[in-house]
């Protein structure tokens, strides 16, 4: 399920140690998972802070307790300890984090989701914006509202209609339109102001 590399567990055991705690573990956790935002959490943990449905991996040593919400994310995850000439570090390699990508079963509003979440939005990003999925109707419409640097910019049409229309008509089968339901008005740090555009 997860591999923890020898050096990953001296390194852990050696700062146990040092914290001189009876029954000190680490814990590790997914933070924000399935989304682009996804991380770790690494951190110690008496038996005190548990919640009870960790999972337990034995070590030598010590224990490694994953949270029981994170165990499909972190499933595969590699922990390793490298030393380099200006000290040490712990690289964890979780492949599942993110989620992985709704196959064509999927329904239409979880492809809309992924593709906006994984794709749209790390672009929109760029100039500060992002968008967020109001509603995907029966028809196929996908409904969206603007935000941050998209929220009253002057060229929100034309990332609607030649970006996020083009991509999500091309790559999510069952899309026929997207429609902006924004009241641009109201924007207070667009990337290109209206009267610029």
């Amino acid at each position: 399920m997860i591999e923890i590399s020898d050096n990953a567990q001296t390194h852990f055991r050696k700062l146990i140690e040092r914290e001189a705690l009876p029954g000190l573990g680490v814990r590790l956790a997914a933070i924000h998972p399935g989304t682009a935002r996804a991380d770790v959490r690494l951190e110690f943990a008496e038996p005190g802070e548990l919640q009870g449905d960790e999972w337990a991996i034995d070590c030598e040593g010590f224990t490694l307790w994953l949270d029981a919400d994170s165990v499909k994310f972190l499933d595969g995850a590699q922990i390793d300890y490298t030393t380099q000439a200006t000290g040490g570090q712990l690289q964890i390699r979780a492949p599942k984090i993110k989620g992985e990508t709704p196959d064509a079963s999927a329904s239409l509003v979880e492809r809309v989701r992924w593709l906006v979440e994984f794709e749209i939005n790390p672009q929109l990003a760029q100039h500060s914006g992002h968008v967020s999925v109001v509603e995907v109707t029966a028809e196929g419409v996908v409904v969206l509202r603007f935000g941050g640097g998209c929220h009253g910019c002057g060229l929100a049409d034309v990332t609607l209609k030649q970006g996020i229309e083009k991509t999500l008509m091309e790559k999510v089968p069952g899309v026929t339109a997207v429609r902006d339901v924004t009241d641009h008005d109201t924007g207070t740090a667009p990337y290109v102001p209206r009267d610029a555009a």
